[in-house]
């Protein structure tokens, strides 16, 4: 794969063959002047954009990669493009968003697209109010976002449209492409609450670190993202990193009092506040002496800093290591070009033979721009903390400053109101949906018979779980899987007789033999001894069989005495006959043999105590019963 071929597959729209990152949006931009547009005119547009969103994004901590633009000035299509992973922190797809609708509505003449792993997720938050066509296969090319709008590209002016169709059709005819009020609704609601949301997002918190590093988060405190990922994303061969310490403890730091920490503001997201806070970690042994637990908000904000510190020297050692390879994600995927090219043959990975192939695919590639360009991006932070560190720096230079509080923290263990909400919002929509769709008396009905009702949990019938369950287990299954019994699905009547006479009578030949019929009179004849001598032979198989079922069955009742699975049943004793008076062993034998089993009572007391360990959350017995149409009450002398 070529340099050019690499770049226009990160830059272009993904093909369903080409898997996209989980956690990595998307976004491109199309000025309307396609054919006229020049590298210089790309270029202006580009910082145009910048000094735009400039004012949103200042003191905005990325989790992982920021929002840049690229410029890409290949025909037909000349548009800028980029990419963010944005990690745990779904924050930073959103608030990406909102700048592309920021920047549509003060750019008229652009088009905007954005889309991630799960494709157009625009749509999904606006799932309810989609016009029936629409779907992921028919989305392919019809979203985009246009003066401050979302559009849609109408399935009945085209049927296929390629990306440059689309993008003529929004210069030609934007007005009909302009989404429903509930779509747009549905997407600017999620983004109504930015940019403010994403300042509520950042989370300012003391930590005690040593001087290097705290040199290194006040000239670059964006750095804070490589840190927290280094940190979280650890593995044996980084943590070996942090176990020395090198370059941030050790005589590289570049300045004295490398063995005392100081007390600064860090400013991140909430998402990797939570990363560090939520992992416990145990400290280098060459760490600077950290306060003890007992006092309290001091060693919180060490042990903080002490994370924060580990992170920053795997992360620097790492990125240096994959640097000097030059490798990385680059590197990746030009050696999964090579297997999906045959390059290797089949090969094992591991042999040797498959190992020098990779040493020749290595050699390759370090003669690639491809190298050049993922080492220069892999080295920017070593290099741009190398700098940092060569400047003098010591302990007295933060021993001045005043550091403000640490913000509060609750919002880490108190999110259950937010989740709630949330729920109740998304509940208010489905039940709006409802009752659009004409579905307000079932929802009715399911409100009515549901978990929570308390006035049909006296009209409840133990036996309706035993006859949907019977229903359920004679109802025949196919290829295609068994169907829930209660006229959920209406059954197709057969009458089989009828069917195989009808058969057949079509492949019956005139001369009243059936066609190619192998057991037919004409190819085999039967006399009458070896018929009387195989209806014997089935007869004592069919002896030996019981016998051999009844020997096991008895063999069975004998392991299953000594166990204490039978206490585990209910029994109907009342169904055993009376023994009669001179059987003065009665109850012995009734202790040695099984006593009969009702399996009905069986059935519905196993389901009510899988049903009350669910403890009213969803659950196999719910959801199983539920497609049944048959609703449990809730237990009433739960936790009495």
């Amino acid at each position: 794969m070529t340099s050019t071929e690499f770049s226009s597959s990160s830059s272009n729209f993904p093909t369903k063959q080409s898997r996209i990152p989980d956690d990595t949006v998307f976004y491109a931009i199309y000025p309307d002047s396609l054919t006229a547009t020049t590298p210089t005119s790309l270029h202006s547009l580009h910082l145009q954009i910048l000094d735009t969103i400039t004012p949103f994004t200042t003191g905005y901590i990325w989790q992982h990669h920021p929002f840049t633009l690229s410029p890409s000035s290949s025909p037909p299509l000349p548009h800028l493009h980029g990419h963010l992973r944005f990690g745990d922190n779904l924050h930073d797809e959103w608030f990406s968003v909102f700048l592309l609708f920021h920047i549509s509505r003060h750019f008229p003449s652009l088009s905007l697209r954005v889309w991630d792993s799960d494709g157009e997720f625009l749509l999904i938050e606006a799932a309810l109010h989609l016009p029936r066509w629409l779907n992921p296969d028919t989305a392919a090319h019809r979203v985009f976002i246009r003066n401050g709008d979302l559009h849609i590209i109408p399935n009945h002016r085209l049927q296929n449209p390629t990306l440059l169709d689309s993008l003529k059709f929004l210069i030609d005819s934007g007005s009909e492409s302009k989404a429903p009020v509930p779509v747009q609704r549905a997407v600017k609601n999620r983004i109504a609450e930015y940019p403010e949301k994403a300042r509520v997002n950042m989370h300012r918190v003391r930590v005690r670190v040593p001087v290097s590093v705290a040199m290194v988060l006040k000239h670059e405190p964006c750095l804070i993202s490589l840190a927290v990922e280094g940190f979280y994303e650890r593995d044996i061969d980084t943590m070996k990193f942090a176990a020395n310490m090198e370059r941030f403890l050790g005589k590289g730091n570049g300045g004295g009092g490398g063995d005392k920490l100081v007390v600064v503001l860090v400013t991140m997201s909430r998402a990797m506040y939570a990363q560090l806070v939520q992992q416990a970690f145990r400290a280098p042994k060459g760490y600077p002496p950290m306060p003890m637990i007992s006092e309290g908000e001091a060693y919180k904000e060490a042990e903080l800093g002490m994370k924060i510190a580990c992170g920053f020297e795997m992360i620097y050692q790492q990125r240096k290591r994959d640097g000097v390879e030059g490798k990385g994600s680059t590197w990746e995927k030009f050696k999964k070009s090579l297997e999906e090219s045959g390059y290797f043959q089949g090969l094992l990975p591991g042999s040797s033979e498959y190992q020098k192939l990779v040493q020749n695919a290595e050699e390759y590639y370090k003669n690639t721009s491809l190298h050049s360009r993922a080492s220069d991006l892999m080295s920017a932070p070593v290099r741009r903390i190398d700098e940092i560190l060569a400047l003098p720096h010591s302990v007295d230079d933060f021993k001045a400053q005043e550091v403000p509080p640490s913000d509060d923290d609750s919002w880490l263990y108190n999110g259950e109101e937010e989740l709630n909400c949330a729920l109740m919002k998304r509940q208010k929509e489905m039940e709006l949906y409802d009752l659009k769709h004409g579905k307000k008396g079932k929802a009715k009905e399911q409100q009515g018979t549901g978990l929570s009702s308390g006035s049909n949990a006296g009209e409840f019938d133990p036996g309706d779980i035993v006859k949907n369950m019977q229903a359920f287990v004679q109802k025949l299954s196919s290829y295609e899987g068994a169907e829930a019994p209660e006229d959920r699905n209406k059954d197709v009547e057969l009458d089989v007789d009828q069917f195989i006479k009808e058969v057949e009578s079509i492949m019956k030949l005139p001369g009243g033999n059936v066609a190619n019929e192998e057991g037919s009179s004409s190819d085999l004849d039967f006399d009458d001894s070896d018929e009387s001598d195989m209806d014997e032979s089935a007869e004592d198989d069919e002896d030996g069989e019981n016998t051999f079922m009844q020997t096991y069955s008895d063999a069975m009742n004998e392991e299953l005495k000594a166990s204490t699975i039978q206490k585990n049943f209910v029994r109907a004793k009342e169904q055993i006959p009376k023994k009669d008076e001179g059987t003065s062993n009665a109850t012995e034998d009734m202790d040695e043999e099984f006593s009969p089993i009702d399996v009905d009572v069986n059935l519905v007391k196993s389901f009510l105590d899988s049903f009350s360990n669910q403890e009213g959350l969803p659950g196999p017995v719910s959801n199983l019963l539920g497609l049944m149409g048959v609703q449990l009450p809730q237990d009433a002398n739960k936790g009495k």
